[in-house]
Formats: structure tokens, C-alpha cells, sequence
């Protein structure tokens, strides 16, 4: 690639001379000066990958037992709703209904005659579910009651993350 100047210059008669300059640019170092403008270099791609690496060690741990906290905290909060509709149940009925009745009871009058107030539409169109899918427990003890999940691993028992959650308690971090 070639590019023409013209250049005045005044000569001592004061004649105006015209000289033409020619500059010749090199077509291969400036696709080099190109190319080394749009890339990076190694070295700044590998402290790139060195900084992302430091965040990740202090993130990833953060974040990765979440999960499971999390779905104990969102059973304790479905069983809270539960006790919530129990209890407009006593109201109506002057009692919780029986452990041999379950949950189901509120779904549907489990007897007539023992529940005479029994609401004229379910308590619950349908029953929720913990947070793994299996169906809540529900002990009536005395003038009160228990709901229980049986966590990830849906068995009476458990530690750690598939420890039982109980309600009343779990809402305490229990």
C-alpha cells in the first residue's frame, strides 16, 4: 500500500517548487499490529483462569449445601400451612381429627356424625406433599399433634440431611 503527499516548498527566486513524497507502509507489520490489538495473551488469559479458579473456591462451597437446607426449611414452612388448616379443623369441629384418620380428613368428612360443623367445601382440594414427594405423617397426641417428614431418604429415621422433621420444632432449626 503506497500513499502519495505533495510538499510546497518556496525556493529563493520565491518560485514554488512541488516535490512528491512517496511513504511506503508495510502491508505485513500492520496485520501484526492489528492482530496483537485484538488478541490476548497467554499470560493474561492464564490469570484470567487463575482469578476465576480463586472465586470458585470460595463460592462453590458456599452454594452447594444450600439444596438441601433449603428443602428442610420449605417442609417445615408446608407443615406450618398444615398446623394453620388443623387448626381452623378444631375450630370447626371441636378437635383434631384422629391419627387413624390422617390427614385425609381434610380432604373429606371422615365421619358425619363426629364432625357434624365439618366445613361444606374440603380443607384441601389435595394434600401437599414434602419437598422429595412423599406424604406428610400426622400423629395426633392427646389435644395436640405431630406432622412429620421423613426427608430425602422417606424413611422413619435418618441423619444428617434425611434426619425426620417435626413440627411442632422444625421451625426452630430443630
Amino acid at each position: 500500500m503506497m500513499t502519495k503527499e505533495i510538499d510546497l516548498k518556496m525556493l529563493n527566486n520565491n518560485t514554488l517548487s512541488i516535490y512528491k513524497k512517496q511513504k511506503v507502509i508495510n502491508p505485513i507489520k500492520s496485520k501484526q499490529q492489528i492482530i496483537t490489538k485484538q488478541a490476548f495473551t497467554l499470560l493474561e488469559l492464564l490469570v484470567v483462569i487463575a482469578i476465576l479458579g480463586m472465586l470458585a473456591a470460595f463460592v462453590v462451597p458456599a452454594v452447594v449445601g444450600k439444596k438441601d437446607e433449603a428443602q428442610r426449611k420449605l417442609a417445615c414452612t408446608q407443615m406450618a400451612s398444615i398446623s394453620n388448616v388443623l387448626e381452623t379443623f378444631k375450630m370447626d369441629n371441636s378437635a383434631y381429627p384422629d391419627t387413624e384418620e390422617g390427614l385425609e380428613a381434610l380432604l373429606h368428612n371422615p365421619d358425619a356424625d363426629k364432625y357434624p360443623q365439618y366445613a361444606r367445601t374440603p380443607y384441601y382440594k389435595k394434600l401437599p406433599k414434602d419437598t422429595w414427594g412423599t406424604p406428610y405423617t400426622y400423629i395426633k397426641t392427646g389435644d395436640s399433634f405431630k406432622i412429620i417428614s421423613y426427608a430425602g431418604d422417606r424413611k422413619e429415621g435418618g441423619t444428617g440431611g434425611d434426619e425426620d422433621i417435626v413440627y411442632p420444632g422444625c421451625e426452630e432449626g430443630k
